[in-house]
């Protein structure tokens, strides 16, 4: 059965942080790159950071130097440390493969606010 569930999310003042978890089905976790992916109000969904199987990683511009991604290939679980957020880094994250596959978890609501 595969399953992505992403956790973390809630509301931060800008400068603030949130660590963001999602657990994956061993399916589709064992050998596979992860991304974490976000979707802003009225914007297509994008690529924020990801991490392969052996631990090589990439970042969108966005949020290198402040978001930081790993994962724990026994728990099948990849993590996404957020810092110094944004009002901007406002979206529902979700997490994937690279590339994706077709299911998408539900997400999770990250709000930089004051």
């Amino acid at each position: 059965q595969v399953q992505l569930v992403e956790s973390g999310g809630g509301l931060v003042q800008p400068g603030g942080s949130l660590r963001l978890s999602c657990v994956a089905s061993e399916t589709i976790f064992s050998m596979s790159a992860m991304g974490w992916y976000r979707q802003a109000p009225g914007k297509q969904r994008e690529f924020v950071a990801g991490i392969s199987w052996g631990d090589r990683i990439s970042y969108a511009d966005s949020v290198k130097g402040r978001f930081t991604i790993s994962r724990d290939n026994v728990k099948n679980t990849v993590y996404l440390q957020m810092n110094s957020l944004r009002p901007e880094d406002t979206a529902v994250y979700y997490c994937n493969t690279i590339p994706v596959q077709e299911y998408w978890g539900q997400g999770t609501q990250v709000t930089v606010s004051s």
